[in-house]
């Protein structure tokens, strides 16, 4: 018996009001998951800005520029 097998012989056993919770929750689930894509297909816009940070942050060099001078 596989995982969806299993969930449709529990809710089926659930009162109507337990079964729609569970519903709210499946729809919650991809809700989550569908904003989670969003996140990361939004972080695109920042991949052209890749080549000038590579994460090395170094305070000292950050206040020693000829602007700040």
């Amino acid at each position: 018996m596989n995982t969806m097998e299993k969930i449709v012989e529990e809710v089926q056993t659930l009162p109507e009001t337990d079964a729609r919770e569970v519903l709210d929750f499946v729809g919650y689930l991809k809700a989550k998951r569908a904003q989670t894509r969003v996140a990361i297909t939004d972080m695109s816009e920042f991949d052209q800005f890749g080549a000038v940070f590579d994460g090395k942050f170094n305070r000292d060099e950050c206040y020693d520029r000829k602007v700040l001078r």
